[in-house]
């Protein structure tokens, strides 16, 4: 059964980004193979609850059926992403900054230590950004010992990279 497409909008057809680490592919790839073996219980609890008489006043016949169409959206949406799907390693090969390495910049005697990945696994409160955010776009690319410089709406500061692990 095909999903309906929601509407034309502003996040309509933004699609996920396709950079994962090995860990997030493992679970994305579990979570389709859980989904997968549950779709059958679902569809017999569906056909069951649909025996059980009228159809518009059946209130768990409509919520499994919405269970189920849930969890075929979900198996489409996996199934798109992991056909995309990019794996990255960690550490950098070339000593400037590419996905997943870990960064250590330093902003007037401070050093902070951010990890850069894709942006379906950004933890901003553990140090794990976006390649796609404004630090992590500004960083990629450069070198130990390159000044950063990262301007937003009312302020500019200058990083410098520091370390690349």
């Amino acid at each position: 059964m095909q999903v309906p497409i929601r509407k034309a909008g502003k996040y309509a057809s933004v699609a996920p980004d396709p950079h994962l680490t090995p860990k997030k592919h493992e679970e994305l790839v579990a979570e389709l193979n859980r989904l997968k073996d549950g779709l059958s219980r679902a569809a017999l609890e569906v056909k069951r609850l649909a025996e059980m008489g009228d159809l518009s006043e059946n209130a768990a016949y409509s919520i499994a059926k919405s269970k189920l169409r849930g969890m075929e959206e979900r198996i489409l949406a996996l199934e798109r992403h992991l056909k995309t799907a990019v794996v990255i390693t960690s550490g950098s090969a070339s000593g400037a900054v590419e996905l997943g390495c870990t960064v250590t910049i330093e902003l007037q005697g401070k050093q902070t230590t951010y990890t850069i990945l894709g942006s379906s696994e950004t933890d901003p409160s553990r140090g794990i950004i976006s390649h796609l955010s404004p630090i992590g776009s500004a960083l990629m690319g450069h070198r130990i010992g390159d000044m950063v410089t990262l301007r937003s709406a009312n302020d500019e500061k200058a990083y410098t990279i520091v370390n690349i692990a």
